[in-house]
């Protein structure tokens, strides 16, 4: 009777001990999502007042003037917002595709292909990507000036081809989810190198695909450093750059409602391409953190 009284007291005390520990993890986790939400609540209020407004100290409600910034926005012939969202469409989303793709098949050739320099390789790659962007940008700008491509997309997009860090991830998914027997048996069955990649490589490694294409999609949305050096034009700049100019206008002109609005507007492809692919990142990165 005692040995079962002692073991029903441990399972409680056991139990409640589980309880507690589960509502202080629930409570830090509702307080660092309040924490990171509040930001992004910080900037849609402020959205919707102007600028004496803003100036004045935050408000925890929001203001009335929400279409009369975005009117003072979209107006100002200076800043050409449509435009400069579709230039980043197209260079956050080629960027995404390039660096998937390409890094995806180079991680496959790593990984499906035993050749003699096969470690070389690997080591070299992971030596590139220690060696930090910034480093190598004098060298690069006066390279595109070289070959005629400043003031262009292209210096913008090709470079992503090479991307050290996806392509690790990629390899490091591929020998958790892609065994070498598969290839070896659609080689058999005759189909060549590029329709095994892109037939049934690709559809394994989705969610790896997934994540990273998130993530660049992202980083090349962000990007100021390198198109700020490259782009000129008013009309091929992008997002990060009007929010950047429109942010050192003159004091007199300086209009913070605007401001607000602009980055208010900026963020909104982001959540998009997030909320469709989100749904892949755990999956991904669980998957690709696990080897089977």
């Amino acid at each position: 009777m005692e040995a079962q009284k002692a073991e029903k007291n441990t399972i409680r005390f056991g139990s409640a001990r589980l309880t507690v520990s589960r509502t202080f993890c629930y409570i830090v986790l509702a307080f660092l999502t309040v924490l990171c939400l509040f930001s992004f609540y910080m900037l849609a209020i402020n959205a919707t007042r102007q600028h004496g407004a803003i100036m004045t100290g935050f408000s925890w409600l929001p203001g009335k003037s929400f279409l009369f910034n975005a009117k003072n926005l979209f107006e100002d012939t200076n800043i050409p917002t449509l435009r400069a969202m579709a230039n980043s469409l197209f260079v956050a989303g080629s960027c995404a595709i390039l660096t998937t793709y390409f890094s995806a098949m180079t991680a496959y050739g790593l990984h499906a292909y035993q050749f003699r320099f096969k470690q070389a390789a690997f080591l070299f790659i992971m030596l590139v990507m220690m060696v930090p962007y910034q480093v190598s940008t004098l060298g690069f700008i006066e390279l595109a000036t070289k070959m005629g491509m400043m003031d262009t997309y292209w210096p913008l997009i090709l470079p992503k081809i090479a991307a050290p860090i996806v392509f690790f991830f990629m390899k490091q998914y591929m020998e958790s989810v892609l065994p070498l027997e598969i290839v070896e048996a659609a080689r058999v069955d005759g189909s060549n190198e590029f329709h095994t990649f892109n037939r049934i490589v690709l559809p394994m490694i989705k969610p790896a695909i997934a994540v990273q294409a998130i993530f660049a999609f992202v980083e090349n949305w962000n990007n100021y450093f390198i198109p700020a050096l490259i782009i000129n034009t008013n009309d091929k700049k992008t997002i990060p750059i009007l929010i950047a100019q429109l942010r050192s206008a003159d004091y007199m002109k300086f209009d913070l409602g605007k401001v607000y609005m602009l980055v208010f507007i900026a963020i909104i492809p982001v959540m998009i391409v997030y909320i469709f692919l989100s749904k892949f990142i755990i999956k991904g990165v669980t998957m690709g953190s696990l080897k089977g």
